[in-house]
């Protein structure tokens, strides 16, 4: 078999393959997963009807701190009705604390008065100082004691336990309401448990021809104190 070498003497170069393999081409890279979160119609989707629902309350971030457990009320909100309990008492307490600062006054009616003059007064009691003063003002023909026409002034409380009698004008006495205590239009008791007669008052001409009335004098008859001039008005 000949040599098929070249004139030189060296081998020829291969021939090239016809079917060579080609180098591959990069792949691009892969596409992100698409979120389709609320781009669905389906209501059961992830990203349907379900999702557009806000979320329960549960789910929404708490402001208690980590070591708060009250069921009721956060932290802030038991300080705050703390300070708010204390300063309503703190108030009350210097309330209390001012009106001890003033005294209690009572409007006691005074204990001298002018009655009007003996000319305006009929025979009999007259009632129209009971209310105000706690008298009734009596004219009579004849004194029991002083026997002399003229006026005296009766205490309308019961010497029994302190009640105010009613003046009785169809039967002439003054009636106890508490416990029946009886008086006469003198004064003198006759029924019930009243131990003794009604007090008198002074009682004397002013400056201006009117009756006056002193409540800080008192007259008993047990003691023999309605023969005092002081206790009767001669007219």
């Amino acid at each position: 078999m000949a040599d098929e070498t070249n004139p030189e003497g060296t081998a020829p170069p291969p021939a090239p393959a016809a079917h060579a393999a080609k180098p591959a081409a990069p792949r691009p890279p892969a596409a992100p997963v698409p979120d389709l979160a609320g781009k669905t119609t389906s209501p059961a989707s992830a990203g349907g009807a379900a999702a557009a629902k806000p979320a329960p309350a549960a789910a929404k971030a708490t402001t208690r701190a980590a070591d708060d457990t009250s069921p009721l009320l956060n932290r802030r909100a038991w300080m705050g009705l703390a300070w708010g309990a204390f300063s309503a008492a703190s108030a009350a307490a210097l309330a209390a604390t001012g009106r001890f600062m003033f005294p209690n006054v009572l409007n006691e009616p005074p204990q001298q008065f002018k009655a009007g003059l003996p000319n305006e007064y009929g025979m009999g009691v007259d009632e129209r100082w009971k209310e105000k003063f706690g008298v009734w003002l009596v004219r009579t023909a004849d004194d029991m004691e002083q026997h002399a026409s003229g006026f005296y002034v009766l205490s309308t409380v019961c010497t029994h336990l302190g009640c105010t009698p009613n003046y009785l004008s169809a039967e002439n006495k003054f009636k106890c309401p508490c416990h029946g205590s009886g008086y006469r239009l003198t004064g003198v008791n006759f029924e019930g448990p009243a131990p003794r007669p009604l007090e008198r008052f002074r009682v004397s001409l002013a400056d201006d021809g009117q009756i006056l009335v002193d409540k800080s004098r008192k007259f008993q008859f047990e003691l023999g104190q309605w023969k005092d001039p002081d206790s009767f008005l001669k007219a």
